[in-house]
């Protein structure tokens, strides 16, 4: 029986079950009042309500409940001013921007710092992963949306910190899994609980699946764990271990519209004569400890420790028929660092006064080669450099309440960034090169709210952002060899001037809402011209932006919750040096619009229902706004039962993805080579899947 019809069979079978669970169940008897949230990754505990800055929660069910688990974008799609690509394919990694930034990337994140669990996945150069991030595990997220370098650093388009759920009180185990079309098996096995004074979590996972295009198979393997001591009364301390193998994950490559014309499944044929994929394994290692001294003074200590092995076959070409290039990329890589930060609470001039200082370490070394591509084979090493990029900075945030009603934060941060890279390969001269950046990032904010409901605010606040190693790499070719030269180009940090003002509160106990609006000025953005390959080409260009963002929870009778959010984006060069032709024109990458709709019925019986709408509006593809990508509205559907017997609870859920059988792509290569720009997505998919979990 082919693997879709299995699929079928378990989504009939499910929901037949959950309809014969809920045919006797009553609604819903109370309402279901949305609770105050608290903000953790603006360094201090706060109210979402009371902070000067936009900020989206997204909590467990949104992230577990019924999810495929494929990617972040599945519940990040709620947050407004946030853009996502790429969910199936695995070798470039979830492309996610925040206000426009991260868009110039063809594989990882930019632009964006990420924490799980305090511990960055954000290299000191600046390029984020989430090949480690466990959704399986995952209470919540948190994403400031705009700039946040007064906090954390090189990132201009913000931040998104993910929290381990805790072990609960009654120790459980439970198991987990998922099947889906395209051959898609997931298997999770969780564990958690509270011995004396340690609360742990243990999670592991298995994917594998061949996806939905040639050349898309995966295989994935997971470890995620939490262990806190409580010391005593007042300190605590959290021990963070993940580990990840992924032996495979190949790449299908952007094809042209005729390819998809022809057939949307199809790799493209570079990528299948370079046998284009990657391979790695990962372990991290975190540790952070928490102090009270007294209810004024509360100290935080952060340590951690990463290692990674990682290989790349690229579909990187001569165009010239049987001679190589060096499209194969190894490196091993150190990341290590910590951090402290102190908070005192009191009083200024009578009026209460929260104060925090604290500095961050980050050390990253990358020993990296290249070697030649030899029809998929690997070849003579041709690149051979250790890289090395030491971060330190240095910040300070005060929050200082004038009136009951109105609150003044101010801040800062300076940080300084080395970055270095010693050449072995001296057969095309020696490229070794260091480059030095230092910047100081204010910001200022404040917070109006006239009544506890309701909540005004406004903020200023500058960023910088430095190239990562990958956009520093030069252009220029060793035409003897073949091969990239190393060393740097000129490519320069880029720094924003951001103004924001923003409402949001929850006048009812049914409703919350956010607005926000924002225009920015961005200096030496660092900008993709050209992608060779699967490598991009980088230069400086100033940009403006203009945006509004908006969301709103409503429940609109008790059981039924209404979520959307709406984002309009006006992004386009200002002034471009290297081409004056391009200025005026639109960023590519990135939508003028794009809403998001989800409606989720629950009732008392464990039944739920959930379904949810994205619509994106078109964008460019190229700076010249030469090729546009067309818009798309994809529709989901999951639902499943949440059953209880004794100590046993069962969960049965299933999805129908892309329920309208849209034709859109899953990612845009931005300015592609040879007119190779697309990915197409899924049509129609279904998945099905059951938790079974027993608590003590």
């Amino acid at each position: 029986m082919p693997q879709s019809a299995h699929v079928y069979s378990l989504l009939l079978l499910i929901t037949s079950g959950i309809m014969l669970q809920s045919a006797s169940a009553q609604t819903a008897s109370s309402p279901d009042k949305l609770e105050e949230l608290i903000v953790r990754s603006s360094r201090v505990e706060k109210s979402l309500l009371k902070l000067p800055s936009a900020v989206a929660i997204v909590n467990k069910d949104d992230i577990q409940l019924g999810r495929q688990q494929l990617g972040l974008d599945e519940s990040l799609n709620r947050v407004p001013g946030l853009f996502s690509q790429n969910r199936y394919n695995f070798a470039q990694d979830l492309r996610i921007a925040i206000r426009g930034f991260g868009a110039r990337a063809n594989f990882g994140i930019r632009g964006i710092k990420i924490f799980v669990d305090g511990i960055p996945s954000t290299l000191a150069d600046g390029q984020s992963g989430i090949d480690d991030v466990d959704l399986g595990s995952a209470q919540r997220m948190e994403v400031i949306r705009g700039p946040s370098s007064s906090l954390y650093g090189s990132a201009s388009g913000g931040v998104i910190s993910l929290f381990t759920e805790d072990g609960p009180a009654r120790p459980f185990a439970e198991t987990r899994f998922t099947i889906g079309e395209f051959n898609q098996q997931k298997y999770q096995f969780k564990v958690g609980g509270q011995y004396d004074r340690l609360n742990y979590l243990v999670n592991a996972s298995y994917l594998t699946m061949d996806g939905y295009r040639d050349n898309s198979e995966l295989e994935h393997t997971l470890l995620n764990s939490k262990f806190r001591y409580d010391i005593d009364d007042s300190s605590s301390l959290t021990v963070i271990v993940n580990a990840v193998d992924s032996p495979t994950a190949n790449d299908a490559g952007g094809i042209t519209a005729a390819d998809i014309a022809a057939d949307p499944r199809q790799a493209q044929a570079r990528n299948l004569s370079s046998n284009a994929g990657e391979e790695f394994d990962q372990q991290k290692i975190g540790f952070i400890y928490s102090k009270s001294f007294t209810e004024n003074h509360q100290l935080t200590l952060r340590n951690y420790y990463l290692w990674k092995d990682f290989q790349t076959f690229l579909p990187i070409g001569t165009h010239i028929p049987f001679v190589p290039d060096d499209g194969v990329v190894e490196f091993g890589r150190f990341f290590f660092g910590g951090g402290a930060q102190y908070t005192y609470t009191n009083s200024w001039f009578g009026r209460p006064n929260r104060f925090t200082v604290g500095f961050d370490i980050d050390i990253q070394k990358d020993d990296r080669q290249r070697f030649l591509n030899n029809a998929g084979i690997k070849g003579l090493l041709s690149f051979d450099q250790l890289e090395k990029a030491e971060s330190y900075g240095f910040y300070f945030r005060n929050e200082f309440a004038i009136l009951d009603t109105l609150e003044f934060t101010f801040g800062g941060r300076y940080d300084m960034l080395d970055l270095s890279v010693k050449d072995r390969f001296l057969a095309n001269a020696d490229q070794s090169s260091k480059l030095d950046f230092d910047e100081f990032s204010p910001t200022l904010g404040l917070v109006w709210s006239p009544i506890p409901e309701l909540h005004l605010y406004a903020n200023y606040a500058t960023s910088f952002e430095t190239p990562t190693f990958t956009e520093l790499a030069g252009p220029a070719r060793n035409t003897s060899f073949n091969t990239d030269l190393g060393g740097f180009n000129n490519v320069k940090a880029q720094t924003a001037d951001s103004f924001e003002v923003g409402i949001k509160g929850n006048p009812y106990d049914r409703l919350f809402f956010d607005l926000a609006a924002y225009i920015m000025q961005v200096d030496d953005e660092i900008s993709n011209v050209s992608t060779i390959g699967s490598r991009g080409v980088f230069s400086n260009a100033d940009t403006d932006r203009k945006g509004l963002e908006a969301s709103v929870v409503v429940d609109i009778i008790d059981g039924l919750k209404l979520t959307a959010a709406y984002t309009y984006a006006d992004f386009e060069f200002d002034k471009f040096a290297t081409n004056n032709a391009l200025e005026g024109n639109n960023l590519p990458g990135l939508p003028d619009n794009q809403f998001y709709a989800e409606l989720a019925y629950t009732r008392d019986s464990g039944l739920y229902i959930v379904w949810d709408v994205l619509y994106v509006d078109k964008f460019f593809v190229n700076n010249a706004n030469t090729t546009i990508n067309k818009s798309s509205t994809v529709a989901n559907l999951r639902a499943g039962y949440r059953g209880q017997i004794g100590n046993w609870a069962i969960s049965p859920y299933l999805g129908l993805n892309n329920l309208f059988d849209e034709n859109y792509n899953a990612n845009v290569r931005i300015n592609g080579f040879g007119g190779r720009l697309f990915e197409p997505a899924p049509d129609l998919n279904a998945y099905a899947g059951l938790t079974i979990r027993y608590s003590l």
